[in-house]
């Protein structure tokens, strides 16, 4: 039986655009392009596992707001429980230091990087929703 994995993923916004980040080639699912966050450790909520996510892999502090989707996806490594949320950042600046490059794309743009498999339902409901009322 494959290990269930509930992770968090950040939507972050800043002037209409959403952060895109893409994974190191020595990680799991090399090169594509995720949202960023990680793993929810035992006895802590989604959002405090995205903020302390964000603040470990982008050295910065986000707000979390209102759930995007949630995604159940089955990989070779395990069945992946992403759930993501909306964020902006609100101390600092997003930097690298788990991802190797990082894109800011407007919702319409989106469909053109590869993209994490689990990643995907949150794009669809990304590209037919209406940007949320404090990035427009």
């Amino acid at each position: 039986m494959k290990k269930n994995i509930h992770v968090v993923g950040a939507v972050i916004w800043r002037d209409g655009k959403i952060l895109c980040a893409q994974r190191g080639a020595t990680k799991t699912l090399a090169y594509k392009w995720e949202f960023p966050g990680g793993k929810i450790e035992e006895g802590e909520t989604p959002e405090a596992a995205l903020k302390r996510e964000i603040h470990e892999e982008m050295d910065c502090t986000i707000e979390v707001g209102e759930r995007v989707e949630h995604t159940v996806y089955e990989y070779d490594f395990g069945i992946v429980h992403l759930t993501t949320y909306h964020c902006k950042v609100v101390i600092g600046e997003p930097k690298l230091t788990e991802h190797i490059d990082a894109k800011w794309l407007h919702p319409s743009e989106l469909h053109n990087l590869d993209w994490a498999p689990a990643d995907l339902p949150a794009i669809e409901v990304l590209m037919t929703s209406s940007i949320p009322l404090g990035e427009r």
